[in-house]
């Protein structure tokens, strides 16, 4: 008999968005084969729902308010949680998962981010934590990167970054298992945590990016991407930030011909004001239409992501390289990828990635050469049906049947 297992995220799942949500899509589409899915998402957004049922027994939604509530701060400044707690704290959330827990029986609980941990009751079913990032370093980076004006909120901010380690390493010590998806991230958590059964659950990518017959031509002119991205999450707004305003004219400058592609959810919002014929900000379609993900990767000539704190793996970036997309990054960038400097990628401090990037643009034989081994890397190590697999595994491990010992 299959396991049941109550998933509980927060977002709803779907393979047209980015990050988590694709993550989260393509597990629970391999995991079905395996296990009985009852889901519960919380979430302001219905987009993909009917594809998601195909793979879930059922599907919960909880509806999310809005982030900025009077309530949500007045909570986060008289209680020891964090704004990010703070924020996914939800009585109806609460209810649906005790209701759902004293309803049916489940053999396992899997929570996708430690941030929703508070709105699951006490229970003596096994709960798995799988986190996508360290979210505590992430919000560091960010306080720490203040300047100006700004900067006068930094006292008021670290208070917010304390209690969010604080809690993340309380759930890291106290959940029954651990899972990262990088090496990185698995070794900080061993250490804050002093556990050393911290489990690993690589990020993946679509077979659909290997198997993608509509070939899109390069473009004729030089080309640089950035994306395929969730442009709300802070370290992506921060690298395509630095791009637009550090690194790309100086590339401009060097290679006048050169355009420049920020593509991603919300995008256009972010970094409006940018936008000219040499750089092009847009959305990108859902998976199939014009101009999808996939069209974007085939068509540019380099990926180059400045990111600057790490946590975490990145999805784009298995996308692009099973796309054959040579990209160019910091060490930060490239955690959880095991892949070889000038082999795989182009990794290189931030004050050389100007110099790299204009070097691989002139090189038409090497972008072919990185990419190329970069799609050999993705196609044996990072598929989606891997880390499925990997997860699977540690389900196994929770969920099976104690043997009795008799004298």
């Amino acid at each position: 008999m299959k396991p049941r297992i109550l998933m509980i995220t927060p977002y709803l799942p779907c393979h047209s968005q980015a990050g988590g949500q694709t993550r989260s899509f393509y597990l629970i589409k391999h995991l079905s084969k395996n296990n009985l899915i009852t889901l519960v998402c919380f979430t302001r957004d219905k987009t993909g729902l009917n594809e998601l049922k195909k793979y879930c027994q059922k599907v919960i939604i909880v509806k999310r308010g809005k982030t900025w509530d009077l309530k949500k701060i007045i909570r986060t400044g008289f209680s020891l949680y964090p704004f990010l707690v703070s924020n996914y704290l939800n009585k109806n959330l609460q209810k649906k998962i005790k209701q759902e827990l004293n309803d049916n029986k489940y053999d396992l609980i899997h929570s996708e981010c430690f941030y929703l941990m508070p709105n699951i009751p006490k229970t003596k079913i096994p709960t798995i934590l799988v986190d996508q990032t360290i979210e505590y370093a992430v919000y560091q980076h960010f306080v720490e990167s203040l300047s100006g004006i700004n900067s006068l909120l930094k006292p008021l901010l670290w208070i917010d970054v304390l209690k969010l380690k604080f809690w993340e390493t309380y759930y890291w010590k106290n959940t029954h298992t651990i899972a990262a998806v990088s090496k990185e991230d698995q070794q900080l958590m061993a250490k804050l945590s002093g556990r050393n059964d911290i489990k690993l659950v690589n990020n993946g990518v679509s077979e659909s990016y290997f198997d993608y017959k509509k070939r899109i031509r390069k473009t004729k002119y030089p080309s640089i991407l950035f994306g395929v991205s969730n442009m709300k999450w802070m370290q992506n707004k921060e690298a395509a930030q630095l791009l637009l305003d550090e690194i790309w004219p100086k590339i401009k400058k060097q290679l006048p011909q050169t355009k420049l592609f920020i593509i991603g959810r919300h995008a256009p919002q972010a970094f409006a004001n940018y936008k000219n014929k040499n750089i092009i900000i847009k959305e990108a379609d859902e998976n199939g239409k014009k101009h999808d993900p996939q069209f974007y990767y085939q068509q540019s000539w380099i990926l180059l992501a400045p990111i600057k704190s790490g946590g975490g793996s990145r999805t784009k970036f298995f996308e692009a390289m099973a796309s054959k997309l040579p990209i160019i990054t910091t060490k930060h960038g490239m955690e959880g990828i095991s892949a070889q400097n000038n082999i795989h990628a182009i990794v290189c401090q931030y004050d050389k990635l100007t110099q790299e990037s204009i070097k691989l643009l002139k090189n038409k034989k090497r972008r072919q050469k990185i990419g190329s081994f970069a799609h050999d890397l993705t196609k044996k190590e990072y598929s989606w049906a891997k880390s499925a697999n990997q997860l699977n595994q540690i389900y196994k491990q929770i969920t099976k049947p104690k043997t009795c010992v008799t004298k």
